[in-house]
């Protein structure tokens, strides 16, 4: 049984409005139990964002929100919006860990939250101002929340606001207030929600459709869990390094964005701006100059390998043995995002969310004047490539390398690979580009981040070099066993050297990571189904079989879990 009565093909295209967006009023009408208007009294520090007992049945228990969060990620993984971008990844996951690894050291993530709940990020190409938290700890951004933004302290704010209410468990206590209604149902609903932007009528047939319509009002968050977010959010945020002015810049932005808003900034309908909130935030910076204006500190950037693992858009880094703080630092491999950097990814978050062939002209032109901005040159590089104009795409691209900090040139260095790695470019590539896309294979393939893994790996494929895609990617998914896109790359790096069984089993892990069980189990058994001739590795064969049988339980779990 799916999740909604009715299919949802674009579930969260063009509006991801979040879990409180089901009832977008500024009209609260959820009352907030008595213990959390006592932590929303002016309890400050570790203790202020203390949780209640976890065990003691005051509310949906852990296990039963990760189970709801993991249905609704099924969904949002299939929908056509979803984006894994490797290069946007590696930077909102640069931002996000040392806001995990915060929020664990200050206390308001428990080691049972911190190890149950998923703590992955799931990206929509969506260019509407949006973030939202799903149960279970999954947390969702927008490209229009990048592009809109001129720091990434801003994005962080954002981000540690929706952590908090995960941390604090508001997504938990609110549906424990509809404690008749099945799981399923409530996934229904909330994908429903999620798709009001993109279609009113198919939403409400979803919503209907889940005989949960009664429950909408008691699902929005509440004043008090809205201002007990925003303050251990910014506990979070700072405590992370980040300069506390970007939660303000981030609420003066939506504060001018509300006079205006054409349903482009979902956020402000479902997470309202009141004048305390934004005074309560203000109260709290400190006194002069900000310590910090570029990014955590590097006290908090080495705590960030101590986080809850994680990983790009929907990856978790599951780290064998639980990893340590160096082999987290290690996988990750993540730099302290700067402003420079921010700029280029707010453009790319631009480009990739805009599907206008004029409006990606525009950028392009504007791109190529001299006094160009890198942001504005990344964007009109980018948005040649798009275009289909390679060449002048390669050109942009080469230009910027020598206009950006020492920081920004890996990111300019993914840009170009992506500019020669486009499709056809290998079979025809004069010998200058073939020299440059060779040193850039190899120095990615050196690299620790996720983009550096995936591109020198696809880099490797196509110069010839398939066993030294399959070496990297064999690393890096031993460490990240639920990245959908490297299994994806190691499936067609098997392929190449035509090991039939690697490159099915490879396909069916790709499945399973996204929670398509189902998927996975048909591939597993494709694999099984191989000639004799094709099944001649008896270790591969038997971790094809006991992954089948692992898989299937976790099938009839979701399914016994859906009746």
């Amino acid at each position: 049984m799916r999740l909604t009565p009715t299919p949802l093909p674009t579930a969260v295209r063009q509006a991801l409005l979040g879990l409180c967006a089901l009832a977008a009023t500024a009209s609260l009408l959820f009352t907030a139990p008595a213990s959390l208007a006592q932590s929303s009294s002016g309890r400050e520090g570790p203790s202020a964002s203390a949780l209640p007992s976890l065990g003691d049945g005051d509310g949906m228990s852990i296990g039963a929100e990760r189970r709801l969060g993991d249905r609704i990620a099924r969904d949002i993984y299939r929908d056509p919006d979803y984006i894994d971008d490797p290069v946007l990844g590696d930077y909102l996951q640069a931002l996000w860990q040392p806001l995990l690894g915060a929020a664990r050291d200050r206390g308001d993530v428990p080691p049972e939250l911190a190890e149950r709940m998923a703590w992955e990020l799931v990206v929509s190409r969506d260019k509407r101002v949006n973030a939202f938290a799903l149960p279970g700890g999954y947390l969702g951004v927008n490209l229009g929340l990048v592009a809109l933004s001129d720091r990434p302290e801003e994005v962080a704010s954002v981000m540690a606001h929706e952590l908090s209410h995960v941390s604090q468990r508001h997504i938990a206590r609110m549906m424990s207030r509809q404690d008749r209604m099945a799981p399923w149902m409530m996934g229904a609903m909330i994908l429903g929600a999620l798709a009001a932007g993109s279609n009113a009528n198919v939403a409400s047939a979803a919503i209907a459709g889940s005989s949960a319509v009664a429950a909408q009002s008691q699902l929005n968050f509440s004043r008090d869990m809205e201002r007990e977010a925003d303050r251990v959010g910014f506990g979070v945020l700072t405590g992370a390094g980040f300069d506390g002015h970007g939660f303000v810049s981030m609420f003066d932005k939506m504060q001018q964005a509300s006079r205006y808003d054409d349903g482009s900034f979902p956020y402000l309908r479902s997470h309202p701006l009141t004048g305390d909130r934004i005074a309560d935030m203000r109260s709290r910076l400190p006194q002069g100059p900000a310590a910090s204006t570029s990014g955590p500190t590097m006290a908090a950037a080495s705590r960030s390998g101590a986080a809850m693992a994680g990983g790009s858009q929907g990856l978790r880094l599951d780290l064998p043995g639980g990893g340590g703080r160096d082999a987290r630092d290690a996988a990750i491999g993540l730099p302290t995002p700067s402003r420079a950097v921010h700029a280029l990814m707010a453009a790319r978050a631009r480009v990739l969310a805009e599907n206008s062939p004029d409006r990606q002209r525009a950028w392009l032109a504007s791109g190529q004047a001299a006094n160009a901005s890198t942001g504005d040159r990344y964007a009109a590089a980018l948005s040649a490539l798009r275009l289909g104009q390679r060449d002048l795409a390669l050109d942009l691209a080469q230009r910027l390398r020598t206009e950006v900090t020492a920081d920004a040139r890996p990111t300019v260095d993914a840009l170009l690979m992506d500019v020669l790695l486009a499709p056809g470019a290998t079979r025809t590539m004069p010998a200058p580009q073939a020299q440059l896309l060779a040193e850039l294979r190899d120095q990615a393939l050196a690299g620790t981040s996720r983009a550096s893994a995936l591109l020198g790996a696809q880099a490797a494929l196509a110069t010839g070099e398939a066993q030294r895609a399959v070496t990297r990617l064999q690393a890096w998914v031993a460490v990240a066993p639920r990245d959908a896109v490297a299994w994806q790359t190691l499936s067609r790096a098997y392929a190449a050297q035509g090991q039939q069984l690697r490159s099915i089993r490879a396909e069916a892990e790709a499945r399973a990571a996204h929670l398509d069980f189902g998927g996975a189990v048909d591939r597993f058994k494709v694999a099984q189904a191989l000639p004799a001739a094709q099944r001649t590795d008896a270790m591969e064969l038997a971790i094809v079989d006991s992954r089948r049988r692992e898989v299937e339980a976790q099938l009839r779990d979701s399914v016994n879990e859906e009746k």
